[in-house]
């Protein structure tokens, strides 16, 4: 087995891969984890303080949220890559482990991307699309700048998509086999009509078709329990990125658990076929430049100018001639005077028209493409005088102190920065080829165990045999045992049941719960949480949304834990819109919904309507609150 599986690593780590399609990776991952944090700074009161804006516990937590969010801008635009997914995993980590993000704000993805973000640490991220390679070249003159890496090992790509992909489908897949209504193919269409589950989007004209809502269904199924086995094909990752994709669309337009779809999607890019990247490139990357643009090559200013637009000039529209080495330069610009063509930025299009200063960064935002606005702004009247005057100011500057490569005091260029991947899937792998597969598939088989014992554990002895009950030795030390490895794999590497949305999650879930509050008007109010519809506003999704609907409200409501959320919700809302929580009233309402397993027509119409009924009030005196529900047994029945 071992044998097999070394040399099959061995295939894939030779094939190469263009880099910038991690580079891109790391941009999506990025750019999730930023908005999560961002979310995070919104709710923290919420999530992190005991009662909200009353007892803060923790008052740290805004200061190490935005150095979070500090590290998640830096992976996002590469910046000290290596060293910004290290802290982001990091930081991920303690927030899950050691605050109540996990506990009661279970965002449904926060393990997903603590197992994504440990791939990364591995990964050539900053070898393309990254300011890490701007800084390194801006060392250089123009001229001289050196060609960095470009490509990465195929293997690289495909193993966290096999690992955090195909392990989390195949799971679930295990999971919604013991669900009555995934059995039936009706998965996607039982949380989607769920008021507390579906989006602002109305999809009813989706939801009413019984054999498309099906087809969905099944085809999950279908698609989960054979994704590890065949997305790594050729022939079959066209239909496995389109389908994956187009699931993950729908989650995320259909339910609002945005995040999750989000960053799901994510991962997908590194599934695109490398020719249908080429194709593209085809199509939109210049085949000639279209803008040539003369610079002095003995002045720092224009060599750093020019190394940053070439680093940002992704369709190569731009092209940049040294006028101290070039001898045709004057003859291109039809200008003889070299003191004239040094005091200006100069540039000749294909047309042989010419531009100088102002009129040339407009010409080479333009060629660049996705700058063209920018190229636009600048042509405005006003913004076009005070951008010239602008430039002029700065090239007279320069030319008044005869500015040259003197001017810059000497430095020792620093090396290229050296990763893990570089270490790892290069060096070592160069070095010690035969130790380097067989070391993978060690890694992938322990990964294997890992996930079978969160599986079976979950998938399998957890729905059939209650093991607290069964009193022996073996037993009591074989549990023991795959609890802490479940301990250990689920806080380093994400490894946990997906077990989501299923029967035991909506059998009996047929209540719903909302909150109004009473204005200083005596007027009755609905908090802007969960509407008179029944369904969950924004922001109040992702973390928040499961807080109320997995945790607050469920097929057997406990009083004490809806106690505690109501508290919360009232706490933090109740502040945000204004009212004085040294004297305010709530009342909680409820209303029946339903959740069959069989499919029914307008059921998303029908449980959006109904009436509801009042069950209780939640009255906050002096920053305390009493909340007396004495018709929850109505709830709970």
């Amino acid at each position: 087995m071992l044998s097999i599986l070394s040399h099959a690593f061995a295939r894939y780590h030779q094939r190469q891969a263009p880099a910038f399609i991690i580079g891109i990776f790391r941009v999506l991952y990025g750019i999730v984890a930023f908005q999560e944090i961002v979310f995070l700074l919104y709710f923290n009161h919420l999530i992190f303080d005991p009662v909200p804006y009353i007892d803060v516990e923790f008052p740290m937590i805004p200061l190490f949220l935005c150095l979070w969010a500090v590290v998640a801008s830096w992976l996002i635009v590469g910046y000290r890559s290596q060293f910004s997914i290290i802290a982001n995993y990091l930081f991920w980590i303690v927030f899950v482990n050691f605050t109540p993000m996990q506990r009661d704000f279970d965002g449904g993805f926060d393990l997903f991307m603590i197992g994504v973000g440990f791939f990364l640490i591995f990964m050539p991220i900053g070898r393309a699309v990254s300011v890490d390679n701007l800084l390194y070249k801006l060392q250089f003159k123009y001229a001289d700048k050196p060609s960095l890496p470009k490509m990465a090992s195929v293997l690289s790509l495909l193993f966290p998509v096999l690992v955090c992909l195909g392990f989390l489908y195949f799971d679930s897949a295990i999971h919604k086999m013991f669900a009555e209504h995934w059995r039936n193919g009706l998965g996607a269409w039982l949380p989607s009509s769920m008021p507390y589950y579906m989006s602002a989007l109305d999809l009813s004209w989706l939801l009413n078709n019984e054999l498309i809502q099906k087809t969905i269904g099944y085809l999950i199924l279908v698609f989960q329990f054979t994704f590890i086995f065949l997305f790594y094909r050729r022939n079959f990752r066209p239909f496995f990125l389109l389908v994956g994709a187009g699931l993950h669309i729908g989650i995320t337009l259909s339910f609002n658990i945005y995040p999750f779809g989000l960053g799901m999607l994510a991962v997908y890019i590194l599934m695109v076929p490398f020719s249908w990247w080429q194709n593209i490139a085809n199509k939109v990357v210049h085949k000639v430049p279209q803008l040539a643009v003369f610079y002095d090559g003995d002045c720092p200013l224009c060599n750093r100018t020019a190394v940053i637009i070439n680093h940002f000039d992704i369709f190569q529209g731009v092209v940049f001639k040294d006028l101290q080495t070039q001898a045709d330069s004057a003859c291109e610009l039809q200008v003889y005077d070299e003191q004239v063509l040094l005091a200006d930025l100069y540039a000749v299009d294909l047309a042989g028209n010419v531009y100088a200063g102002v009129d040339t960064y407009i010409q080479i935002f333009a060629k660049m493409r996705y700058l063209a606005v920018l190229a636009w702004c600048l042509r405005l009247p006003g913004v076009y005088q005070m951008a010239k005057a602008s430039y002029r100011r700065i090239a007279d500057n320069r030319e008044r102190i005869q500015c040259d490569a003197s001017c810059l005091p000497p430095v020792k260029k620093k090396a290229y920065p050296v990763d893990l991947y570089t270490r790892v899937f290069e060096r070592y792998a160069e070095q010690q080829p035969k130790q380097f597969r067989l070391r993978m598939a060690k890694i992938f088989v322990v990964l294997v165990v890992l996930q079978l014992n969160s599986s079976v554990h979950y998938g399998f002895l957890y729905r059939f045999y209650d093991l607290s009950q069964v009193e022996s030795p073996l037993t009591n030390q074989v549990r023991a045992l795959s609890n802490a490895v479940l301990m250990l794999s689920t806080t380093f590497l994400g490894i946990t049941p997906h077990a989501l949305y299923l029967h035991d999650h909506f059998a009996g879930y047929e209540d719903l719960i909302a909150i109004t509050y009473i204005d200083a008007q005596g007027k009755e109010q609905w908090l802007p949480f969960v509407n008179d519809k029944g369904r969950m506003l924004a922001p109040n999704w992702g973390r928040v949304h499961s807080m109320w609907a997995n945790i607050a409200v469920t097929p057997n409501i406990n009083s004490a834990r809806l106690s505690k959320f109501i508290m919360k919700v009232t706490a933090f809302w109740g502040a945000k819109v204004g009212l004085d929580l040294n004297h305010a009233k709530f009342v909680i309402k409820h209303k029946k919904v339903a959740s069959p397993t069989q499919w029914r027509s307008d059921l998303r119409a029908d449980n959006l309507s109904g009436e509801w009924d009042n069950i209780g009030v939640a009255m906050w005196r002096d920053k305390r609150v009493d909340i007396n529900l004495p018709s929850l047994k109505v709830v709970s029945d």
